[in-house]
Formats: C-alpha cells, sequence, structure tokens
C-alpha cells in the first residue's frame, strides 16, 4: 500500500470489522428482550420477516429464503404456528404440498420489532450531522445493492 493508496489497511478493516460485529450485538441484545416477551427465536423472527402479506410460501420457498434444510424449515414453522404467527393450509392444487401464510398476530409482532429498530436508529443518528447521516445511509446503500441481501417478495 502507497502513501496515496486510499484503502483501508488491514488493521482498519479488522477495527472496521470489531464495530460492526458489536454494533450487531447491541442492536440483537435489544432484539432479544423484546423476542423473548413473544417467546420467539431470532430464527423464527427472521423467518417472519420473510412472508409477504396476504400471500403463502411452500415449506421448500421458506427453506430457500432461511438457506436452511426443509426439515429444519418445519421446525420453525411448526413452532410459529403453535404461537399463531403462521397458519398451515392445504394447497388446492397438490394435496400433498403445504402453504404456509403468516397471521394477523405475526404481522402484528415483525411490525413492533420493526418499529422499535427504527427508533433505536433514530436515537442513533441523533448523534450525527446532517451530513453524516446522509452520509450513512448513501454507505449502507450501496453495501446493500453490494451483497444484495434477499427481501421479502
Amino acid at each position: 500500500m502507497t502513501t496515496n493508496d486510499p484503502s483501508l489497511s488491514r488493521q482498519q478493516i479488522e477495527r472496521l470489522a470489531s464495530i460492526i460485529m458489536m454494533m450487531q450485538r447491541c442492536f440483537v441484545q435489544h432484539l432479544s428482550a423484546e423476542l423473548s416477551r413473544g417467546k420467539v427465536s431470532f430464527a423464527q423472527f427472521f423467518l417472519l420477516g420473510h412472508f409477504p402479506p396476504d400471500k403463502t410460501l411452500a415449506m421448500r420457498e421458506i427453506a430457500e429464503k432461511m438457506a436452511h434444510t426443509t426439515a429444519a424449515a418445519t421446525g420453525l414453522v411448526d413452532r410459529l404456528v403453535k404461537l399463531g404467527y403462521l397458519k398451515r393450509l392445504d394447497d388446492p392444487d397438490d394435496r400433498r404440498r403445504v402453504l404456509v401464510r403468516i397471521t394477523p398476530k405475526g404481522e402484528e409482532l415483525v411490525e413492533r420489532i420493526r418499529q422499535d429498530i427504527v427508533e433505536k436508529l433514530a436515537s442513533v443518528t441523533g448523534i450525527l450531522s446532517p451530513e453524516e447521516q446522509s452520509a450513512w445511509l448513501q454507505i449502507y446503500e450501496k453495501i446493500h445493492h453490494h451483497i444484495k441481501c434477499s427481501s421479502p417478495s
């Protein structure tokens, strides 16, 4: 690396990794308290977040979205059905196939936690100048685009 090279050093990248991990842990710890009230795990919450309103997903689709086996996805779904956050439906075109839909109770849980995250981020952005806030959003959008995270379809 030369003095004119704008790249971060290995040490700076390791520091950035530590900061990201610490920030994630802080947000996850807060989510943990909220999720524990509903007796829902992180994996179950993230599964709920993959459900578009008023649409059904087959178990295979759920497994793909979660990057799990169908058996693992079935375990997550079973627990969420018992808690009333998801509902199983028969596929009218194929009796062997089971479809799953989020319930209003599940949608409410996802929205409540999402709003809590929004409030926490709003308080964090309060320590930044307007220019820093704008830069932060632009940086995260660029990273998100590069990583190509999947979102609910």
